[in-house]
Formats: C-alpha cells, structure tokens, sequence
C-alpha cells in the first residue's frame, strides 16, 4: 500500500487512463470499494484514496472489490453487496439521498441498484430510507420535546408536509397524534404500575 498519491496515479484515477490498469488500483475508505484507473465512477476525494500494488492487499485491509470495473476480474457477491450498501444506508440515511447517488458510492447503476436491491431486500432503496427515517422520528417523538418541523428535518425529509403525509401513511397516524398516542399510552402503564 502506498500512503501517499503521486502526481501520474492521481491524474490516472480523474482521468480515468486504462494505460494505469496494470501499475495499481485504488481504493476509497469512505465507501470500502477498490477500483481500477479507468473506472468511470465519480472521483473521491483525494485524503479519502489509498493505493494498493493488487487486489489481494486491498483485500486484506477489507476493502471490497467495485461492482462497475470488477479489479483483477473479482466481483463481490450480489447479496454481499446489498448488505454493504444496507449498512451504508443505516448510517447515513439523515443526509439527501438520491438512487443515483446510492448508485454512484456504490460502484453500481441506478437501475441494477435498484432492481437487486428490491430482490435481496423486498424493498426498493427508497423504501428502506423512508423506513430508517420513519422508524428514528418516532424514537425522536417517544424520547424529545422537538417540534415535528424539526425532527422532519433531523430524520432527512427536506419538506415537513412530505414528512407528515408519508409518516401518516405508513404509520397510521400524524406525528403529532403518534406522539400524544405515546404519552397516553406512558402515562396509563404509570398509574397501572401505582395500583400495584
């Protein structure tokens, strides 16, 4: 591994020159993917890119092989990939999120992304957001005294009338009616637990 970039890879990796195939392939710790030069996925930023001689190093330091340029012929398992990608999601689905952005940081195309992903998952990209996103602004209705505007935001809806709509659907219930739910529903197993 290399720790740092010189000039001709780095100008390899923005151009992406195929002449560099043979010389190195790179890897972004950001999204755990290696590549080779010529992949024509988006450019990392340069503090976020390591250098490796083969695959077989960027392996052993975990990094997974790109879907789009498959280095030294490896691809990574369909359901393995998804995973990734899943877990990817769990941890940032508060920022804006696109298939097309997904798609990108994961090596792959909008449309494979998504019709694997709906395959493994039983549930589109899309889908699977809007639930981590419902699922956390209900824990921010049970647990803080955040305005519904605010825990929209908090969660990544961009619009709080989309929050509201989309949270009504699959909830059942405004958020605001979940959260006076919750506080009934709390200070009923309160007086039940003094009765005792």
């Amino acid at each position: 591994m290399i720790s740092y970039i010189p000039n001709d890879y780095w100008k390899a990796i923005v151009d992406c020159d195929a002449a560099y195939n043979d010389q190195f392939l790179y890897a972004v710790k950001t999204t755990g993917i290696f590549c080779r030069p010529s992949c024509k996925s988006r450019v990392p930023n340069k503090e976020n890119v390591k250098i490796f001689k083969n695959a077989r190093m960027a392996l052993e330091e975990n990094f997974r092989p790109c879907k789009r340029c498959k280095p030294e012929g490896l691809n990574l398992p369909i359901e393995e990939w998804i995973e990734h990608i899943a877990d990817w999601l769990d941890h940032h689905f508060c920022e804006s999120l696109t298939l097309n952005k997904i798609a990108d940081i994961s090596h792959g195309s909008p449309y494979h992304l998504q019709r694997t992903f709906k395959r493994v998952k039983g549930m589109t990209p899309t889908e699977y957001i809007q639930r981590l996103r419902i699922d956390r602004a209900c824990s921010l209705l049970e647990s803080s005294g955040q305005s519904v505007a605010d825990i929209g935001l908090a969660v990544g809806f961009s619009s709080t009338p989309y929050f509201m709509t989309l949270f009504k659907k699959k909830m059942g219930t405004t958020p605001m009616g979940y959260r006076q739910d919750t506080i009934k529903k709390a200070t009923k197993e309160r007086e039940q637990d003094a009765n005792r």
